[in-house]
């Protein structure tokens, strides 16, 4: 089931939460949505699932206009909102059967199974959802985004606050449902949607300033600059290596291991010549390739 935004646009006061955002995601497509606080991700993700209107633009899932069919619309959609908001005093199995009754779902009892199952809720079932963990709470909370069998999922921070084992967890899940569903998800962990996402999206002040796979994103300023790791076999002077022609900046990690920015020439080759004039050895010279963060902290700033 695809979704097609067109010129949504969402104003609060004079802010512009989003500002004429287009995009569409395709049918079993996994997309995550990066952005520093405050650029638009969850104002987003709450149009699409039908928790705000927008000002203008409109949201088509599956060709069908949700201000037009909210209701119905909204039942082939799974949500999982930033902050996770679960009846607490409620047990897990309990809190499931609710929310199954809300849609409702067909044979319950056995879907909540499934999806405990799925979830790796069987040893806190029996829980009062106060007393999980904030992995354990979160795999409720994707558990009733799943309890109804939706067409598209949206998670807003689904791994938000976990530690590294429940990533990985709640990483494998997203990847096991995923192939029947159209799922979107953001995020701030940049590794999460190298591994998870066929598409990544980086929203800024309520725009769209980038979309496309995770290795062409991490190749979009691959051309502007270099950082260059050297490390010579004697103390080398910091200034001397920072009058080397197309230095932009120089970190230094010790007397004879250095960092270097250039620009868009290959600075190894001088930086040979610079060894051989200085009577230094380099006993390693190493191009360090783009990453994602380097890209998201450039084009975000």
């Amino acid at each position: 089931m695809s979704v097609l935004v067109e010129s949504v646009t969402k104003i609060y006061g004079n802010q512009r939460a989003l500002d004429n955002v287009s995009f569409r995601i395709n049918t079993g497509e996994i997309v995550g949505i990066l952005g520093p606080n405050g650029a638009g991700k969850s104002t987003l993700m709450k149009i699409i699932t039908g928790f705000l209107h927008p000002d203008s633009g409109k949201i088509l899932i599956n060709e069908e206009d949700i201000a037009v069919n909210s209701m119905e619309i909204r039942g082939k959609i799974g949500y999982l909102p930033e902050n996770n908001p679960l009846y607490t005093d409620l047990y897990v199995g309990e809190y499931l059967e609710y929310v199954a009754g809300l849609y409702p779902v067909k044979a319950s009892r056995s879907r909540i199974r499934e999806m405990i199952g799925l979830t790796g809720l069987e040893t806190e079932q029996h829980k009062k959802i106060g007393a999980l963990s904030k992995g354990y709470r979160q795999r409720v909370g994707i558990a009733q985004a799943l309890i109804h069998d939706p067409s598209v999922l949206v998670l807003d921070e689904p791994t938000s606050g976990l530690d590294p084992t429940q990533i990985l967890e709640i990483r494998q899940l997203i990847r096991s449902i995923s192939t029947e569903k159209t799922v979107m998800f953001s995020t701030h962990i940049l590794q999460e949607v190298e591994a998870l996402c066929d598409r990544i999206m980086i929203i800024n002040h309520g725009k769209i300033i980038a979309t496309d796979t995770p290795a062409n994103i991490k190749s979009l300023t691959a051309h502007d600059s270099q950082t260059i790791m050297v490390e010579f076999d004697e103390q080398v002077n910091r200034d001397k290596l920072a009058e080397i022609q197309g230095v932009t900046a120089i970190h230094q990690v010790s007397d004879r291991v250095f960092t270097i920015a250039a620009g868009q020439n290959d600075l190894r080759p001088v930086l040979f010549k610079f060894a051989v004039a200085n009577h230094l050895t380099i006993l390693t010279l190493k191009k360090q390739e783009s990453t994602l963060e380097n890209v998201f902290l450039k084009i975000t700033r």
